[in-house]
């Protein structure tokens, strides 16, 4: 590999400000690009994410950043080669001290970035390959090659002798990167505080996101008919999605009738049935950025129980949106939700998930995470620029009906922006009879 001379990096306010207006509306347009309004700018996306990661690295102590997570990669990088790479390992990305990103793909993609990916250095476009996941032995050394050549790129950049933060990792890689004289710490930690705060572009695409879900729901609203399967619904939730401009349908949850209590988290070939209490959860992502949406619906009519299920799902969620401003911790939201043991639950970790907020940006779950489990010990202060989704869940009095409600929400200067705009207030009724 040429060596180049290694020149500091200053970080530029710009690269690091959310640069959002307040003033203005959060966009929503279509994916084309045009010449005659502002849209995504992807070339400044890219910057600030290198930005917000330089400055977390920096306020570290660590040298360097070892990712192997696809979301931190794509959030240095800019690169993505499609989903089938999320579980597999094959990838990797190293940010070294103040040097440039390198990123290690899949056979051609490295040679693709290198043509096509021109806020790269080409010299940092590197094949990599490291056994995918175990299926080439570590014996065959293409670990240990790996390690040694992270080695010397840290070492030329000047912080070969500095700690190492790594996100995640395979076991026998750790191990060569140690036996290469790496100190390897946690920097998924590092990471997740650099996309804690979304910039204008981030935002928007963000909402353009959930508008894909908002148009699904409709979608869905049309289909959610007696004789119809939960598989069913799924399949042209998939469709739709995609149709509409999704570049990952990560997971569509169905739940219907006597599933509903508890929540399994999954979708069968159960047949919808007049009265049917319904929710669903799509997870998905435009440009990478994702989705966490539930809407429940009843099929046709729906009973006293089923609506006073709603009616407290949703006066629990409409009371954490109003608690969301900067500077407000996250145990004040966390405690506007009741208890697991009145929701039906022993312990606040089998009720985990039901009650609950999660920040969203490339990753599904970032920061903050928002639940009577965790709030109370380590509450977190809420932040202009953050993103995240609020749910919540309460089971009918009938035993098996529930209610399942979720908004994503930017949090202004002035409290949270709800950017899921499927009708909620009430309990939708599909297809009424």
């Amino acid at each position: 590999m040429p060596k180049r001379p290694i020149e500091p990096k200053i970080i530029s306010p710009e690269d690091v400000d959310p640069r959002h207006n307040w003033e203005r509306p959060i966009m929503a347009l279509g994916p084309s690009a045009v010449d005659f309004e502002e849209r995504i700018d992807f070339r400044r996306l890219h910057r600030y994410r290198l930005g917000r990661t330089r400055q977390a690295l920096a306020a570290s102590g660590l040298g360097a950043l070892l990712v192997f997570d696809q979301y931190n990669i794509r959030y240095i990088t800019s690169t993505v080669i499609g989903n089938w790479a999320r579980d597999k390992f094959t990838r990797y990305a190293l940010l070294p001290g103040s040097g440039e990103p390198h990123i290690w793909d899949f056979g051609s993609a490295a040679k693709h970035h290198r043509l096509f990916a021109p806020w790269l250095h080409q010299h940092n476009c590197h094949a990599g390959m490291l056994g995918l996941r175990g299926a080439v032995a570590p014996k065959i050394g293409l670990m240990r090659k790996a390690a040694l050549e992270i080695k010397s790129i840290l070492d030329e950049n000047g912080v070969g002798d500095m700690p190492v933060g790594v996100d995640v990792v395979e076991p026998a890689m750790l191990f060569e990167l140690q036996a290469a004289g790496i100190d390897a710490r946690d920097g998924q930690q590092v990471m997740l505080d650099a996309r804690e705060i979304k910039s204008a572009d981030e935002i928007s695409l963000l909402n353009m996101s959930a508008a894909l879900v908002d148009g699904t729901y409709q979608h869905i609203a049309e289909h959610l008919k007696p004789g119809i399967r939960e598989n069913e619904i799924v399949g042209l939730a998939n469709q739709r999605l995609y149709e509409l401009g999704s570049d990952d349908v990560e997971a569509i949850n169905a739940i219907s009738g006597e599933r509903c209590s508890p929540h399994p988290h999954n979708f069968t070939d159960r047949l919808i049935r007049p009265g049917d209490q319904a929710f669903f959860d799509i997870i998905q992502s435009y440009m990478g950025y994702r989705t966490c949406y539930y809407r429940t619906f009843n099929v046709g009519r729906a009973t006293d129980s089923q609506k006073d299920a709603y009616k407290r799902a949703r006066d629990w969620i409409d009371a954490s949106i109003a608690m969301v401003k900067p500077g407000v911790s996250t145990d004040k939201i966390a405690a506007c939700w009741p208890k697991a043991e009145e929701i039906g639950f022993s312990s606040e970790m089998e009720a985990f998930g039901l009650l609950f907020g999660h920040g969203l940006g490339l990753g599904l779950h970032e920061r903050p995470i928002i639940s009577r489990l965790n709030s109370f010990d380590d509450p977190v202060e809420i932040k202009e620029g953050m993103v995240f989704a609020l749910e919540t869940y309460c089971p009918a009095s009938d035993g098996y009906s529930a209610a399942r409600i979720e908004e994503e929400v930017v949090v202004t200067p002035k409290g949270a922006k709800v950017i899921t705009l499927y009708p909620a207030e009430e309990l939708p009724i599909a297809n009424p009879y």
